[in-house]
């Protein structure tokens, strides 16, 4: 080991502790008065070179409130609010609940959904919710949680089975859209190798405490102030930077290839903004306000402002219809009263069918359309998801089309976009289309996972926006598609900021 290499951070690690002392991130901040990324570097660079190994690292889980649950331990969760309203008034409608408790359509629909499936609540012929029985384990359950987690945190460690189990279904690591958010703190305890004590040796003989200075300013010469200060040495013989030659960023190159691929196959582009109103984000698309389907699409909202001014016409009317009675489509609809406010509200966009549905309003028969659509979702991010995301989103019309047309489109992208040999095809749900299908493929090292969704919109989505012939329609996961273009086992890679793999980055043939 040249000591000359190492850096001062790392000198001072060495020669601050002793060896074979246990060495963690928060000891050394402590001891050493370093910052936090300080020691996570030093500790990473003096592990790489071997004069350091890790010795164990272990785990703690905790749970703190949201904001959301801090208002829950105020007022109570919605299933908690229903019981005791219904309890209190009798039975009543999901949207006279949630009028009266002042909550969102979809925390009541979610609510009644959990509290149904325990038994707690049904729906009677009237479509009004009724007590079945006045008391819920898991609405209790929960409830104690959260005024516990009122006073601080909760350790994971410190829970039982029981309650492990119901506050992992109403928390998330970034929080959002739960009442719960999980905390995980990995810590690593490192300690000194034999390469290391020489190293230290080696250190204090040369007189080197790892606070000598890296350069030599204007100011040390012009005050004489050089003359206090003991400097680093400097390895000669380290190769100069290179200079590296400029290329396009090789997903923003697959985006386009991608583009060029569908134009040339006769679809014609689409677009909109990334900021959308909750009518076209779901409503346009037949998925009830107060339905529990919505929890898929956890959003982003706009705080300033945060409704739309008007939802235009005769769009509204008859999408409200279509929830509210099934319009002139031969539905029943849901059976609700649509509520005109909610559907204003402002968020960004959780899926690219957003695009789709505003596309239907002037899109010709027959007719192929795509659009490359950047979503968001509060979602936690890992090798196959992200919290912004693009999805490539397209529509067919024609009075010929079916589900078999559809199957080869989904072949045509697994296949030839995505790079894949290896397709399977899966019945699936989604409010707007029947039938719904995912396509999976398989990534060398990722195994099967899903591409993403597709279907035959559902009557009620196409009527009520002019169109009256079948409509395939799909959104797939483009950031997966590239996985397996560009040899890549993690989304994260793609948006990195290493520019020397983005660099060496190459399309796989």
């Amino acid at each position: 080991m040249n000591i000359k290499s190492l850096h001062a951070l790392e000198i001072r690690v060495l020669v601050g502790t002793d060896p074979g002392t246990i060495l963690t991130c928060s000891d050394l901040q402590k001891k050493l008065d370093l910052k936090p990324g300080q020691c996570n570097q030093a500790l990473s660079w003096l592990a790489a070179k071997g004069l350091i190994a890790e010795f164990d690292r272990t785990t703690e889980i905790t749970y703190d409130l949201t904001d959301l649950g801090a208002d829950y331990a105020r007022h109570g969760a919605p299933a908690e609010r229903i019981l005791s309203l219904l309890k209190q008034d009798g039975p009543m409608s999901l949207p006279e609940i949630s009028k009266k408790l002042k909550l969102e359509n979809r925390d009541v629909g979610s609510a009644f959904g959990s509290l149904s499936k325990e038994g707690a609540l049904r729906m009677d012929e009237e479509k009004r919710i009724t007590l079945v029985t006045e008391e819920s384990q898991q609405t209790a359950a929960l409830a104690s949680l959260i005024q516990r987690a009122d006073s601080g945190s909760i350790a994971a460690i410190d829970l039982s089975p029981e309650q492990a189990d119901v506050i992992a279904r109403h928390a998330k690591k970034r929080g959002g859209g739960a009442p719960f958010h999980i905390l995980e703190v990995e810590t690593i305890r490192y300690q000194t190798t034999k390469l290391g004590e020489s190293a230290r040796a080696e250190l204090f003989a040369a007189g080197s405490t790892g606070e000598e200075a890296g350069r030599l300013t204007p100011e040390m010469l012009e005050t004489g102030a050089w003359h206090n200060y003991r400097f680093r040495s400097y390895n000669v013989e380290v190769p100069p930077s290179r200079l590296p030659v400029g290329r396009r960023n090789p997903y923003g190159e697959y985006l386009d290839d991608v583009k060029d691929t569908l134009v040339s196959l006769g679809f014609e582009e689409f677009d909109g903004p990334l900021v959308e109103t909750e009518f076209w984000n779901g409503d346009a698309l037949f998925m009830p306000q107060f339905h529990s389907a919505r929890d898929i699409h956890d959003v982003y909202y706009v705080r300033d402002p945060p409704y739309a001014r008007e939802i235009e016409e005769p769009w509204l009317e008859r999408v409200a219809s279509a929830h509210e009675d099934g319009w002139e489509t031969g539905s029943k609809g849901w059976g609700y009263q649509f509520d005109r406010t909610f559907t204003r509200r402002l968020v960004l966009r959780s899926q690219g069918t957003v695009l789709s549905a505003k596309q239907l309003r002037t899109a010709r028969v027959p007719g192929k359309y795509f659009g490359i659509a950047r979503c968001f979702r509060y979602d936690q991010v890992d090798a196959t998801h992200g919290a912004d995301f693009y999805q490539a989103e397209g529509i067919v019309l024609g009075q010929d089309v079916n589900l078999r047309t559809l199957l080869g489109l989904l072949k045509m992208f697994a296949v030839e976009v995505a790079g894949a040999t290896d397709v399977r095809y899966v019945p699936a749900y989604f409010p707007f289309t029947e039938p719904s299908i995912e396509v999976h493929i398989k990534h060398p090292v990722l195994g099967w996972f899903e591409l993403g969704g597709s279907g035959v919109f559902r009557p009620e989505v196409t009527e009520p926006l002019g169109v009256h012939v079948p409509v395939l329609a799909w959104g797939l996961g483009i950031d997966r598609m590239a996985l397996m273009q560009l040899g890549l086992d993690d989304l994260r890679e793609l948006f990195a900021s290493d520019l020397d793999k983005a660099r060496m980055r190459r399309r796989s043939s």
